[in-house]
């Protein structure tokens, strides 16, 4: 090629055209260096006919600069990349950045300098070295991933060096990870997990498109089955990936992937340090890496022989990304294992709707397991109605569930409170004059977390110490917390059972993976009698002496006009219940709520999922809304009100005729200020035969804004907020 089309990572720009150095060797899918005015930039060697460009004359050709030693993006990335820009109303580059999500390791491969600590002692000792000391433990890295560790400057950790308590240590950048072995454990599959394991492994050597939809009771051992096509792909010699919707799910993962292969999973997640996501890539990229573990970004990796793809707990909302380019990673791994040609297992014990209606259209195929593994019994199930049994003033748990934990106590057994809400209370204000605390920059209340002693913003991070007066009249010791967070629950706990050792689960406890693993350890080990967790335990875990489950507000979810209110509240509190009596011991879960002839908790109450399925579908339809047809969400924000509404305004008035999509709005959205900007939103209901994607190009195209007002667009939304 003498000229190549280049797609550069600036939406305004998409494309530009290079000419080819004469001693260049360049194909579609190369990473190149180009240059760009005075600078040097990255692209992607792409298809002429795919991507718009202007047309230049050769002569006014810039050569490109340099082929990256990276192997080239293969075809099948590229068209799934075109395909979630198309799909998602995305700009191209945006999504292929994400490909490329290691700067680091474009560069080729050679050694670097890591440290570590030596064992040696400082001549003198400070408080900055202490911390840092102390904090570093077995840890190796670079002297800024290892001062963010230990929360203290890179001087501090340069000193340490020059005393000979940081020795630094040459590492191969590119050093192999350790290989997985598919004979390593053998599992002892029950007759309705082998059936499964053996469609699986049938279709990894099949090597052709086959969407799986394993649909399996809580505790039914999905993961080993699927271990199986892992295995399968193994010997093979083909890579897998396994997308987790959240970190908190890694470790107990890696521990199981550990026992049955005999080494850790390659992992990807935003917690990495630098290096290890360079090594990754670079693993990933070459075919070194068997077995990846991700979040979903994980999924637009440059993967050079991937054989399967396995979307674990399927249902989950965190799939969805609500910022930058709005993809479903659950539906975008259908697409690429059809791009690629190769399986994809979606695992769930409370399926999507959507999933559950793609099964029975016969798109995907279902797999069903329909008992615990191991001769474990589901956990029989209450409903404690609020109005009849109250708590005493004052408290949450109702009588009949505080009696529930005293005597799993008195048993040596555990408990589980859930409560989908961080920190203390939910809304602060003042006894004297009504003031409530509310965010400056968002819609929002701020959060009182008495473990920090702050009020926070969960939405922006916003935060402020707890006054000791209220702000706006200025009296003192007349603030009143209202409502109950897991911190509240788990105060009430240590009063009602002082001896009792109670563990609080949330992302503000367990925010690093470390502390994921402690927690875990210490409640396989029976060091911790009660825990208080929001929907970070509600999946993945397995304790063996945890028999009872008390949900504290199953009508939290509910709140709100959510479209899939009802299925996510069914989702996660049958996930919790899950975590109930899934060893010998029979399980208990006792859910509170004011509601109980609502359907969703009435058919928790009965065990009938396909009940509420059903009732749920009628209304899907009914109402015109996913599966059955399409939403969605055109947001609007700007730091100045009046121009956000303004363009808002324009958008709405230049709104298409189309007799399949009805348009509604602009309005102000539910959280109309969101982290400084002011927010307006249309939203779009289209019968599935619309060209919705096209629709919207078309209209928002031609449209032009102020640089401060950014106009999103969300198709398939999961927030409405």
């Amino acid at each position: 090629m003498k000229r190549v089309r280049v797609l550069v990572f600036n939406a305004a720009l998409s494309a530009l055209d290079y000419s080819v150095p004469a001693d260049m060797a360049i194909d579609f899918g190369h990473v190149v260096r180009v240059p760009l005015g005075p600078r040097q930039i990255t692209g992607i060697v792409w298809e002429a006919d795919r991507l718009d460009g202007k047309e230049v004359p050769a002569s006014k050709l810039r050569p490109v600069l340099e082929v990256l030693p990276v192997p080239p993006l293969r075809k099948e990335l590229r068209r799934l990349i075109e395909w979630t820009a198309d799909y998602y109303c995305a700009p191209l580059s945006s999504v292929a950045r994400m490909a490329l999500s290691s700067s680091a390791a474009l560069k080729g491969g050679g050694t670097m300098t890591e440290y570590r600590l030596s064992g040696a002692q400082p001549p003198r000792m400070t408080p900055q070295r202490e911390v840092a000391m102390d904090a570093l433990g077995g840890e190796q890295g670079t002297i800024r991933e290892l001062a963010e560790i230990a929360s203290v400057s890179d001087g501090v950790l340069r000193g340490l060096v020059s005393a000979g308590v940081l020795e630094p240590v040459t590492v191969d950048i590119d050093r192999p990870y350790p290989k997985a072995r598919p004979d390593f454990a053998q599992p002892d599959l029950s007759p309705d997990q082998q059936r499964a394991a053996d469609a699986f492994v049938y279709a990894v050597g099949e090597r052709r498109f086959r969407p799986f939809l394993l649909d399996g009771v809580t505790g039914s051992g999905k993961t080993e089955c699927y271990f199986e096509a892992v295995a399968a792909a193994l010997e093979a010699g083909r890579q897998t990936l396994v997308l987790l919707p959240e970190i908190a799910l890694t470790e107990n993962f890696l521990r199981r992937f550990e026992q049955r292969f005999g080494t850790p999973p390659v992992l990807w997640h935003s917690s990495l340090k630098a290096t290890e996501r360079r090594r990754a890539w670079r693993a990933i990229a070459s075919g070194e890496a068997q077995v990846i573990v991700g979040a979903r970004s994980s999924l637009f990796l440059p993967y050079a022989n991937l054989g399967l793809i396995i979307v674990d707990e399927a249902h989950e909302v965190s799939f969805k990304q609500d910022d930058g380019v709005r993809y479903n990673a659950r539906d975008v791994a259908v697409i690429r294992a059809r791009f690629e040609q190769l399986p994809v297992i979606l695992a769930s014990a409370t399926p999507a709707l959507e999933s559950m209606q793609l099964a029975q259209a016969g798109v995907y195929e279902r797999i069903e397991l329909s008992s615990r593994f191991g001769g474990a019994s589901l956990p029989d199930v209450e409903l404690l109605d609020l109005r009849e049994q109250a708590p005493e003033r004052g408290q949450w748990l109702s009588p009949r569930l505080a009696d529930a934990m005293q005597e799993r106590l008195a048993r040596g057994e555990q408990s589980l409170l859930f409560l989908n809400r961080r920190g203390y209370a939910p809304l602060t204000l003042c006894r004297h004059c009504g003031y409530r605390f509310q965010c400056p920059n968002c819609t929002a209340w701020l959060v009182e977390h008495r473990f920090s002693q702050r009020l926070a913003c969960h939405h922006c991070g916003h935060d402020v110490p707890v006054p000791d007066e209220c702000p706006e009249c200025g009296t003192g010791d007349c603030l009143v917390a209202c409502g109950p967070g897991v911190e509240r629950i788990a105060d009430e706990v240590a009063q009602r059972f002082p001896d009792a050792r109670v563990a609080q689960a949330t992302s503000d406890t367990l925010n690093t993976p470390e502390k994921i693993g402690d927690f875990v350890a210490a409640a396989e080990a029976g060091a911790i009698d009660v825990i208080v967790g929001t929907q970070l335990v509600t999946k993945g875990y397995h304790f063996p002496e945890l028999t009872l489950v008390g949900v504290v507000d199953a009508d939290l979810g509910l709140e709100g006009g959510d479209l899939r209110a009802g299925e996510r509240t069914y989702q996660q509190i049958a996930q919790v219940a899950g975590r109930a009596g899934r060893a010998s011991k029979p399980g208990e879960v006792l859910i509170q709520t004011r509601h109980p002839e609502a359907a969703v908790i009435a058919a928790l109450a009965a065990g009938d999922r396909d009940a509420f399925y059903e009732a749920e579908t009628l209304a899907r339809r009914d109402a015109g809304a996913p599966p059955f047809g399409r939403w969605a969400a055109i947001i609007v924000s700007s730091e100045d009100e009046a121009e956000a509404r303004d363009a808002a305004r324009a958008i709405g008035g230049s709104r298409p005729a189309h007799r399949d999509i009805a348009i509604l709005g602009p309005a102000p959205a539910p959280m109309a200020l969101l982290r400084g900007r002011y927010r307006y939103r249309l939203l779009i209901n289209a019968r599935r035969s619309a060209q919705l994607q096209r629709v919207i190009r078309e209209w928002l195209d031609p449209m032009e804004f102020p640089a401060s007002v950014r106009v999103g667009v969300d198709i398939d939304p999961y927030s409405f907020v």
